[in-house]
């Protein structure tokens, strides 16, 4: 066992956990944030995507002594009122059917808004491509990060 102190959503959480403990699982059984979801575990579906230092990454697959002093940014830290671009535009255009993929196309979609403010069709598709919606909903998050873009500076 070792002691992290994780910056995560602007806050310092302390984690006595085993060093090759991935993230998502400090975020769902230690530090009870529970929006990221596990999908698959083998960081093929996009469930667990966080931020760390504003990049899209798998938390299923980072040990959490890979963190260090990386800044951690959750589904839960993403906006304070649910009111980031990405958040409102997947409201507005629906997007959501069963909803479990979401936090993570969310987060995703918001990294690539971060680094690309009006991205084309194709940047769309690279960046959200491994992201799994069993749903269907491709389409619907295509619009949606589309109608984000309008939303941010």
């Amino acid at each position: 066992m070792a002691q992290y102190n994780l910056k995560i959503n602007g806050q310092t959480y302390k984690a006595d956990v085993e060093p090759d403990t991935p993230l998502l699982w400090v975020l769902r059984d230690n530090l009870g944030l529970v929006g990221t979801k596990y999908g698959c575990g083998i960081a093929q579906c996009g469930a667990c995507t966080v931020h760390v230092n504003d990049a899209a990454t798998r938390s299923c697959v980072l040990p959490v002594s890979a963190v260090g002093d990386s800044k951690v940014t959750t589904i839960e830290g993403l906006s304070e009122k649910g009111d980031h671009p990405v958040q409102l535009a997947w409201d507005e255009v629906d997007v959501a059917q069963c909803g479990y993929c979401q936090a993570g196309q969310i987060m995703t979609a918001a990294a690539l808004l971060k680094r690309t403010a009006k991205p084309t069709d194709q940047q769309i598709e690279n960046a959200m491509n491994g992201n799994l919606c069993r749903c269907g909903t491709y389409h619907r998050i295509r619009e949606a990060v589309k109608v984000a873009s309008t939303k941010t500076n």
